[in-house]
């Protein structure tokens, strides 16, 4: 009942939805929607599970908190259609795919983590239907920019209070449904929700493949390092992690804007690229100080990757001036 309740506050209340809408960015729906997880949202909702505290201990409350969200990760995926008589007790693939849905029938629908038996009572409760179910926002983002997608909504928000007239409105705006405004139920009309348009189609630049080879070699490299951060967060200067959390975000941020096609793209990829050298001469032997063999290894190949991404973006920029480059078709 507890994570019931808390998987139902993202959505019926806006300034909470504006951490959680991450989570239903994606177009796709699979175990990687599972990790698009939100940066602010659990600094929100440890907040509801204080009077947990009261009446569970510990460590059974731990042991609960993970078992449920090992089960939750599995269910987000289309390979499984249904579990016979457990679809009446259990959140299940097919009704985890209809909260995700974007379709008029999937709005607000089965908010369930584990037992769907508090949909039933609750009357939240939709089964999936024939009709393909259309993933996503209402509203896509239409973006890969992880900075955008994590504080795109957060920041529109907050412009729209700020330029809304009346406190009651303002607080309305934050602490009501995502489909308020004035006028209007606490959650919006259901009718205000645009119909899903078959084929959909879903938001793909197409990027050439060396593009996209390198912007996914990055993303490891990124993973690698990251990791090795997380383990010597505690030995590592503050300055330092810091520093390399910072480039990292600056990394993702500059991937995900090549992968849109961004007429500055190029430039925050030389420049990434550029300010790698630094970084690899400060940052690097620290972030892998336990593991100095690995770090050489690991080093070697990053530095190959930049050099190789450095050259790849210097060709993109004079080819393009070559042709009078137009900055709108970056590749």
């Amino acid at each position: 009942m507890e994570f019931f309740n808390i998987y139902l506050l993202p959505v019926g209340i806006n300034f909470i939805w504006a951490a959680h809408q991450v989570h239903h960015s994606s177009e796709e729906y699979n175990l990687t929607t599972a990790l698009r997880q939100s940066v602010l949202l659990s600094q929100i909702l440890w907040i509801f599970y204080l009077p947990v505290a009261l009446i569970v201990p510990p460590a059974a409350f731990l042991v609960h908190f993970q078992l449920t969200f090992v089960y939750q990760f599995w269910i987000h995926t289309e390979f499984i259609k249904t579990i016979g008589p457990f679809e009446y007790i259990l959140n299940t693939a097919s009704h985890h795919r209809v909260h995700h849905g974007r379709n008029r029938y999937c709005i607000d629908k089965n908010y369930a983590g584990v037992l769907i038996i508090w949909d039933r009572i609750f009357g939240t409760f939709e089964a999936e239907k024939e009709e393909d179910i259309a993933y996503g926002l209402v509203q896509n983002i239409n973006t890969f920019e992880s900075l955008q997608i994590q504080y795109g909504y957060t920041f529109s928000l907050l412009k729209t209070v700020w330029s809304t007239e009346g406190w009651r409105n303002k607080l309305s705006l934050l602490f009501k449904g995502p489909g308020w405004s004035p006028g209007k139920p606490r959650l919006g009309n259901t009718e205000d929700i645009p119909e899903v348009e078959f084929p959909v189609k879903k938001y793909d630049p197409q990027v050439p493949f060396l593009y996209n080879l390198q912007g996914s070699l990055h993303f490891f490299a990124i993973q690698a390092t990251y990791i090795a951060l997380q383990r010597n967060q505690h030995i590592l200067p503050p300055k330092v992690l810091y520093g390399v959390i910072m480039y990292i975000m600056f990394s993702v941020t500059s991937i995900g804007s090549m992968l849109d096609r961004r007429p500055y793209a190029v430039w925050l990829e030389l420049l990434r690229c550029a300010l790698y050298i630094p970084a690899d001469y400060y940052f690097t032997p620290w972030i892998f100080v336990a593991n100095p063999a690995y770090y050489k290894t690991i080093a070697l190949l990053i530095r190959g990757l930049f050099i190789a991404t450095g050259i790849l973006w210097l060709k993109t920029v004079f080819d393009g001036r070559s042709v009078k480059w137009n900055p709108q078709k970056l590749l």
